[in-house]
């Protein structure tokens, strides 16, 4: 017999922590867990309450079969308004309910400007010339009447940690994060009741300068490219039981100083002199208060206040020390086995005055910390002890490296290395996929791919997280948005990341993109429109909407996402019916290219930035279909159609040829259906798989060719060309980096070179996600699972198996729960497994017997006859490398 349906806690919106929301009418999503089979959702019933108990709302059961993302049921919310929000579901063979969901809290935030009445508080006067101390900002206050809740709402220009009395508030790091200061800037709310007490309470912070005035950019830089003033703004509101408020807000009143942080900067690290520290200087009655001096009031921001959309970065996991070094220059140097992005926590007793300096880098060379890939970026903490016969604890605060080696100065007395780990930090996201497979070698490149993916969603998708950049390059993240969306639970954070890019895009005379967003570079980087990078406002809603089915995200971006083919439009009509833009990027980072000169790729730039003005036009025109504009899809119909004749006459012979005759060029024609007809298409899918095996199955593309070219030769009906690629070893390959011990995705396929030695090139990193959009191809296509429409309430379970493997699976949470397709190869058999979850179906097809199958929840398990294809004769020159035991590390925690 079943067991009874069980209805989870509600979701709001993509929060899984809704105190403080930014909007009055949230969404909500549940999902139901039942080993019924084929269970699916017949209706639904919502229940708003307020904190007493009493029902706002209640819909009563309502026939639906929806669950993720409904509308809120009620009136609005309003300012600082707490609700609570129960669901039950009616459902299955019985159409029985389940039993309510646990009720789940959802408080609105400060949701109109007149809601604010602190101002922007500043210890600064002049701008910065250079590094600045950490300021300690205070206010005392009392508190005379019995308290019924307390929240303070906060934020800062640059980087702040609130305490109230001596007690730190919240557990997020280097908040309030990065946004685009000139027009959004995020504030927190906090439940600080119990943090408060009858009579003298202080309230404080510790102010960075974090993005706001800290160093940004390269080659030495620019300081203060937000205004010259980092600056405090908090808001505590105190509700009494007799229905009083008391509000206490940064302004004039409050007082500054300075302590132990001399500086701490996102490049080059953190100063700490312990025997600077004020014990107490937030708590009450327990500081000298001779040094502090009045802060200066600064307007209120012109920026848009705004709450977050995802969840904070975190400290999410210690690493310990996994083996220690000694350079050959007698150096000690301490392995964590592990790539990472984050900062040392060390335990370490001595002397007053004794100083000891920690350095990081990604990789060793010569056996020496490899710090020239950091290019101006320090990466270096100092910590100055204040002596005594008790073990010190320090971690910076307001910084981060990337790192996996870590060079230690001056430790007084012997290292024992369980006195030092790192802190990993990240944006705080919910893993939802995993991958698993026969090989290890692949299994860890999946799970460099994850890893790199952590690193780098450091509040917005970063390129790198160790050099002098550590920016939101918009091609990074449009290529890789859609293995980012099966891995992690980004929907929230990213949609906050595309609100910034449409505000910099709106805010350009000439609506283009900008290269990183938020946008700090200087002209001439900063002008002009960029195929790929620019497409980054179409193609990553449009991952995000394949992810999570969410239409709202659709049609905020929607003007970005017009605006952007407005221009590329432009751009075309003045080239005649092609991009033609000598200040393309192209296929950048296509490994023939020079060292020096990622973009020189073998693809001609003009065909790269063409292709995908025809693909993103395709996806802007199914967008305004979706939100029924019929206008502006039949305008965008009509560019891409005119686009794509344009680029079969320019770029693609009679004979199916494409005028640049390399790996990229055919797998954009191929997925981007660009070719004119079914005999061009089959002879440049030969073409492609004679490329393919002429380069010895080593990769020969960059950014724009990487996430199609499997695709690509399955669509050439190749696809064992497609894992006998995967499958390489030789560089460049993607197991290449995995042979030479790679704990992440490299930003070059060689940025260390078969010797050991460090790629020559300035630009190199080794820890970039870009090309490891294979991950993709690997959950959809080796494992077989996918979407079959958005939001996966229609599944796709489609495996092709291929080359050495004889066993993989892929697995989601998808919003309606746990989805998994997986095979394996027994005694002459395949057999296919899937897991559907409750309330969804998917479309289960078997390879190369062409049958589908339609089945609901449950798991479901199919066997056939099975005869594995050939493996791809090797070129001579170029044999294959048997794979062998690696040690390949262990995945990451949380798998389902």
């Amino acid at each position: 017999m079943s067991s009874p349906a069980l209805t989870t806690p509600v979701v709001i919106e993509h929060l899984r922590d809704a105190l403080g929301i930014g909007t009055a009418a949230p969404r909500l999503t549940w999902r139901t867990e039942t080993d019924e089979p084929d269970w699916t959702q017949s209706a639904h019933q919502i229940r708003v309450t307020d904190p007493g108990g009493r029902i706002l709302t209640d819909t009563g059961r309502a026939p639906s079969a929806e669950s993720v993302l409904v509308p809120w049921p009620g009136p609005p919310l309003a300012s600082r308004q707490r609700a609570t929000v129960s669901v039950r579901v009616w459902g299955g063979a019985r159409d029985e309910p389940a039993d309510w969901s646990e009720p789940v809290t959802v408080e609105a935030g400060l949701l109109h400007p007149g809601d604010w009445t602190a101002r922007p508080v500043t210890p600064d006067v002049t701008a910065p010339q250079g590094p600045l101390p950490v300021a300690l900002v205070k206010k005392a206050f009392t508190v005379t009447k019995p308290v019924a809740a307390a929240r303070l709402y906060s934020t800062a220009y640059g980087v702040y940690e609130a305490e109230l009395n001596g007690r730190r508030v919240g557990d997020e790091v280097l908040a309030p994060g990065w946004t685009s200061y000139r027009h959004r800037l995020r504030y927190r709310t906090h439940d600080v009741t119990a943090l408060l007490r009858p009579g003298e309470n202080v309230i404080g912070a510790l102010l960075g300068e974090g993005w706001y005035t800290g160093r940004l950019g390269w080659d030495g830089g620019r300081r203060a490219r937000y205004g010259p003033h980092r600056a405090l703004l908090a808001q505590l509101e105190i509700h009494h039981t007799d229905g009083s408020t008391t509000t206490v807000a940064t302004d004039g009143t409050w007082h500054w100083t300075t302590g132990p942080l001399l500086r701490s900067e996102l490049y080059d690290g953190e100063e700490y002199d312990a025997r600077h520290e004020r014990p107490g200087w937030s708590s009450p009655g327990r500081d000298d208060d001779h040094d502090w001096r009045p802060v200066h009031e600064l307007p209120p921001p012109t920026a848009e206040l705004v709450a977050p959309t995802g969840p904070p970065i975190r400290r999410t996991e210690t690493v310990a020390v996994r083996a220690v070094h000694t350079t050959p220059s007698g150096r000690t140097v301490l392995d964590f086995g592990q790539n990472l992005v984050g900062r040392l926590r060390i335990h370490v007793t001595g002397p007053a005055g004794h100083t000891v300096t920690l350095r990081h880098a990604e990789v060793l060379e010569g056996g020496e910390l490899a710090r020239r890939p950091l290019r101006g970026a320090a990466a270096t903490d100092t910590y100055t002890l204040r002596g005594g016969p008790e073990p010190e604890t320090y971690e910076p605060r307001f910084t981060f490296h990337g790192f996996r080696y870590a060079e230690i100065d001056a430790w007084p007395g012997p290292l024992d290395p369980a006195c030092v780990e790192a802190v990993v930090l990240h944006t705080d996201l919910e893993r939802t996929g995993w991958f698993d497979s026969s090989d290890l070698l692949l299994n860890r490149l999946h799970e460099n791919v994850v890893h790199s993916l952590r690193g780098n969603f450091l509040d917005l998708p970063t390129d790198c997280p160790q050099r002098d950049e550590r920016l939101g390059w918009t091609g990074d993240i449009a290529v890789f948005a859609p293995t980012a969306a099966f891995l992690r639970d980004c929907s929230g954070m990213l949609a906050g990341w595309l609100r910034d890019l449409a505000a910099e895009q709106l805010a350009r005379p000439d609506r283009s993109v900008p290269l990183v967003v938020p946008d700090i570079l200087d002209p001439p980087m900063a002008d002009g429109a960029h195929a790929l990078w620019g497409d980054a406002a179409v193609l990553v809603p449009w991952a995000l909407y394949r992810a999570s089915g969410d239409l709202r995200l659709l049609r905020t971006q929607l003007p970005s996402m017009t605006a952007w083919s407005a221009k590329v439009a432009e751009r075309i009509e003045a080239g005649g019916g092609l991009w033609r833009d000598p200040g393309q990027l192209g296929d950048w980072l296509d490994p023939a290219a020079p060292p020096d000169d990622p973009a020189a790729a073998r693809t001609d730039p003009d065909l790269v930035a063409t292709a995908y003005a025809v693909h993103a036009a395709d996806l802007v025109a199914e967008a305004c279909r979706l939100l029924d504009e019929k206008d502006e899809a039949a305008h965008h119909t009509a560019l891409a159609a005119r686009w794509r004749a344009a680029f079969t006459d320019e770029f693609v012979t009679p004979a199916g040829r494409l005028t640049s005759d390399s790996q990229t060029a055919y797998a954009l024609a191929l997925r981007f259906d660009l070719l004119p007809d079914e005999r061009r298409r089959r002879a440049a899918g030969r073409r492609l798989a004679h490329l393919v095996r002429r380069a010895g199955f080593r990769i020969a593309t960059g950014f724009a060719g990487t996430p199609l070219i499997c695709d690509a030769l399955c669509d050439a009906g190749a696809p064992q060309l497609a894992h006998r690629m995967l499958a390489e070893r030789h560089c460049p390959s993607w197991l290449y980096p995995v042979t030479m011990g790679a704990t992440t995705v490299w930003e070059r396929w060689d940025s260390l070179l078969p010797d050991g030695t460090v790629n020559p090139g300035q630009m190199t990193s080794f820890n970039h996600y870009a090309l490891g959009t294979v991950a993709d191809w690997m959950h959809r296509t080796v494992a077989g699972l996918a979407p079959a429409e958005p939001g996966w309430r229609r599944i796709r379970v489609a495996p092709r198996p291929g080359g050495a493997l004889t066993h993989a699976r892929a697995t989601h949470r998808t919003p309606y729960g746990i989805a998994e397709a997986g095979w394996r190869i027994e005694e002459g058999r395949l057999v296919v497994e899937a897991v559907v979850p409750p309330g969804t179906r998917a479309e289960i097809t078997l390879p190369d017997t062409g049958e589908t199958w339609e089945r609901g929840s449950g798991r479901h398990v199919f066997s056939v006859p099975y005869d594995a294809p050939p493996w791809p004769p090797s070129p001579i020159g170029h044999p294959f490398v048997p794979r062998e035991p690696c040690d390949c590390g262990t995945p990451e925690k949380g798998t389902p």
